[in-house]
């Protein structure tokens, strides 16, 4: 790092840029453009790097925007990379790792330019800047090819034809973020944008041929998370002490010119933070998949990316029918779940593992018959459990995701059938050995709490006792602890709720003036809402009560020692039905629990209530609807996921960098 990092200033200087960019066309068939593209570096991979780097170009790019109307250099530098990746996959077949090594800076240099066009001009601006032509002697002539959707789809090509190894993981990786580059003018609309020319060149242009092939390498690339190689095995040997190896007779130009860009090169130790940071091809893979999934249908299209995502199947997947989606295809759902399950740490596997749980049903129904669900779920609740720590849209999908999986009665059964030992990461209390279920039904309990105290947000109330409601029926052998959670979550809501009514009546008493009257809306608004959630934790212990009481005598033991809470709302009309129920079921143990006499012990107790269980006859409980809560995702849901998945590449994109000022997609705060 140290003086690399500061030469990256003295660009502008340089006199190859200053051609490039400068007032005279060069040919295509100029010896120029080979000793531009060999050099020697190391894409930068930190957002400070980055930044540098982009400020270094900044100057340069914006004299090539005053003057490639007249020399077309940009069309220039643009032909002399598709002229060389046409070779690409010979290349990599041959270890040509020289081709591979400059096709792979001409595609940097682009992308570093592309990302300062995005910010500085339009689209149909940017269009022109790829249309000049070259005025120079001897330059090819172009015909009626649109090279910008001559990249596109070149880079495309090149993501789904080139195998990844370690001497193409460096080209692989920058034409993946060029394709970011490119549709990152979302970041700078508040709107959602619905057309526009990068849009319909990969809805509607030559490349949608390619649709299946490119989410499906995109995904393989997130399964296999594949670290960068060392900095040896994809650029050349330093022979020199001011540069690296450089081919032939180019050496002497480009040494002294591109080892600046050495920022995260083979002589560097990675900091802590670097250290820290996501891999990659895997992570700019996924976040190009989760960009182009979420680009809006068009009036008489679907999204292909999205019908590729909904509709592809298992490698093990024998069957001879074929699929109506033209995009299908089979992926390896063994390595898909082990990815999954491995890195829901991050924001972008979680979003990911939450659309193809909701969008494909192949990916559902096959998660759902793993017999290893805790491997999944256990990830998801330590999202839950650290609340505090992660983002709210974090948050809601890990929730959501758990909802989705509690539609399945299969899966409510299964979780109170896997044992768990020492959970370190609860901390309020040793859990020794707990059960999945009940670990699951603490951490939803935790997660309301803490959004009853912090952030007062309906919407994530109404996920976790949804989750809790279709979980309830099937409640079994709850841990102690749990049962003890569900009474005291109770509580903590009576508590409320007697608070608020005291609240509204002292303002009923108070003068009639206009701040009183104002203050009620708010009272009855909170009341209504409290009485909503006391009525469907009511309904929650019902349905345990109903259909498995002899399986849960924890939290009938729980509801007993807890038995006053529950006296005030026997008269309340809107809990009278709910409360028969429970009343019974009291009435029921209490008298069984005095008939067994006075001064018990704990497990006299438990004893008791064991025996009554299986005493109490199940026609005195009245039946209520069974609790089923399907989740459904809102109108116009890219409202809220295109913003979200922008903040994700804003935050995460390896080697990317965007100044706040600008960005009207997303509001920074929220970023």
């Amino acid at each position: 790092m140290g003086a690399n990092t500061s030469q990256v200033n003295d660009l502008s200087q340089n006199p190859s840029l200053g051609s490039l960019v400068g007032t005279e066309a060069i040919s295509e068939n100029d010896p120029f453009w080979n000793q531009l593209i060999s050099f020697t570096f190391t894409s930068p991979t930190s957002s400070r790097d980055s930044k540098l780097l982009e400020e270094a170009v900044i100057p340069l790019a914006k004299i090539l925007i005053e003057n490639n109307p007249r020399t077309g250099n940009f069309g220039a530098l643009v032909k002399i990379f598709l002229g060389r990746t046409k070779e690409l996959k010979i290349s990599t077949e041959c270890q040509d790792q020289l081709f591979i090594w400059q096709a792979h800076n001409a595609l940097f240099m682009i992308r570093c330019l592309l990302k300062v066009f995005v910010r500085e001009m339009s689209e149909e601006e940017l269009h022109m800047q790829f249309s000049y032509q070259e005025r120079a002697p001897g330059s090819s002539e172009t015909g009626s090819e649109d090279l910008l959707e001559e990249l596109i789809c070149n880079l495309v090509h090149l993501i789904v034809e080139v195998p990844l190894l370690d001497i193409t993981y460096s080209i692989l990786f920058e034409a993946v973020t060029t394709l970011l580059v490119l549709l990152s003018y979302q970041l700078f609309h508040k709107e959602i944008l619905r057309d526009g020319i990068i849009y319909k060149y990969l809805m509607l242009g030559k490349c949608v041929d390619l649709t299946s092939r490119l989410v499906k390498t995109l995904l393989y690339n997130f399964i296999r998370q594949e670290k960068c190689p060392p900095p040896v095995t994809h650029i050349f040997e330093s022979q020199s002490e001011g540069g690296g190896l450089l081919y032939g007779l180019a050496s002497g130009v480009a040494s002294g010119l591109w080892t600046v860009f050495t920022l995260g090169g083979a002589g560097s130790k990675l900091s802590p933070d670097q250290e820290q940071q996501p891999l990659p091809l895997p992570n700019q893979s996924l976040l190009l998949l989760l960009v182009l999934a979420n680009l809006s249908d068009g009036p008489d299209w679907p999204n292909p990316y999205r019908q590729a995502i909904k509709s592809f199947k298992n490698t093990q997947d024998t069957s001879s029918i074929p699929s109506p989606n033209p995009h299908a295809f089979q992926i390896n759902f063994n390595s898909l779940y082990t990815a999954l399950c491995d890195q829901q740490r991050s924001d972008q596997a979680t979003l990911l593992l939450y659309i193809l749980l909701h969008q494909n049903t192949n990916v559902r129904t096959y998660v759902l018959s793993r017999t290893d669900t805790e491997n999944l779920v256990m990830p998801i609740l330590d999202i839950l459990y650290h609340v505090e720590d992660r983002n709210s849209h974090h948050v809601y999908m890990a929730l959501i995701i758990l909802l989705i999986l509690t539609e399945d009665d299969t899966f409510n059964r299964s979780i109170h059938e896997v044992m768990l030992k020492n959970i370190t990461w609860y901390t309020e209390r040793s859990l020794t050995e707990i059960s999945l279920g009940s670990l699951l039904i603490l951490v939803v309990i935790r997660t309301i709490q803490f959004n009853m105290t912090r952030t007062r947000d309906k919407y994530l109330h109404t996920n976790c006792l949804a989750a809790l409601a279709n979980m309830s029926a099937q409640f079994r052998c709850l841990h102690q602890y749990a049962a003890q959670r569900i009474i005291s979550l109770f509580a903590l809501l009576s508590k409320k709720h007697n608070k608020v009514l005291e609240q509204a009546t002292q303002s009923l008493r108070g003068p009639m003036g206009s701040e009183g009257n104002a203050a009620l809306p708010d009272y009855a608004q909170d009341l209504n809402v409290i009485e909503e959630v006391i009525r469907m934790m009511l309904e929650i212990i019902n349905s345990c009560l109903s259909n498995s009481l002899h399986h849960n005598p924890n939290l009938v033991y729980a509801l007993l020692y807890k038995r006053e809470l529950f006296e005030q709302f026997r008269s309340h009309p809107s809990f009278q039905d709910i409360m028969q129920n429970l009343d019974t079921v009291i009435g029921f143990f209490s008298a069984r629990l005095e008939q067994a006499g006075s001064d018990l012990s704990v497990e006299r107790v438990q004893e008791v209530i064991k025996k009554g269980a299986v005493a109490l006859p199940k026609d005195r409980l009245k039946k209520f609807p069974e609790l089923k809560f399907k989740y459904v995702e809102e109108d116009q849901p890219e409202d809220f996921f295109i913003p979200y998945v922008w903040s994700l590449v804003f935050n995460s994109g390896v080697g990317l960098h965007w100044t706040p000022q600008g960005i009207e997609l997303f509001s920074m705060d929220s970023s």
